[in-house]
């Protein structure tokens, strides 16, 4: 299998590739409709629902093209953290992250995601690195702030989610930005 995903430390986690033991602790967080309302997917509703994604995610580490990260914090999986999407040409990406609500509000989602800007900018040699949330996601706005991200603007009806049309705040940092905070 090919897995162009490294492993990352920080000072409390481990970044790590997502493998098919952790099905079950990934079937725990993304089960619940708290965790699942402020992204594109629905709430799993059975143990298969959390085996397809983690299928899908195998696939593309098997292609090479997937950057996403299993959360591990004290030997559990909590959450996931990519880069959803990355554009070579030019020189930019986008973080998405998840993690469990038994987690939030205790700079977990803020240390990843600040993990994977050093890595973005030091690794990828990107240039800006975004990071989009719903409008109401006031948590995921904070973890952008706290990550040396800026707000950038308010997107309108910009994605089609879950019956409805969702305005969307962008946030980025570029690599001056990082450089010189």
């Amino acid at each position: 299998m090919k897995n162009n995903v490294p492993i990352l430390k920080t000072e409390r986690l481990l970044l790590r590739p997502v493998t098919t033991q952790d099905i079950e602790a990934m079937f725990v967080y993304a089960s619940r409709d708290s965790v699942a309302r402020y992204v594109t997917w629905q709430a799993h509703t059975s143990i298969e629902d959390t085996k397809a994604f983690v299928t899908l995610i195998l696939s593309g580490y098997q292609q090479g093209n997937h950057l996403l990260w299993g959360i591990e914090y004290c030997g559990t999986l909590i959450g996931t953290i990519d880069f959803v999407t990355i554009n070579d040409t030019h020189k930019f990406a986008e973080i998405g992250y998840v993690l469990s609500e038994d987690y939030w509000n205790k700079g977990i989602t803020t240390e990843a995601t600040k993990k994977l800007i050093d890595f973005g900018f030091k690794e990828l040699n990107l240039v800006r690195i975004q990071a989009r949330c719903f409008e109401e996601n006031i948590g995921s706005q904070k973890v952008m702030e706290k990550s040396g991200m800026q707000f950038e603007g308010l997107l309108r009806k910009s994605m089609f989610v879950k019956e409805q049309y969702q305005n969307v705040k962008i946030y980025a940092i570029t690599d001056d930005d990082y450089r010189n905070p």
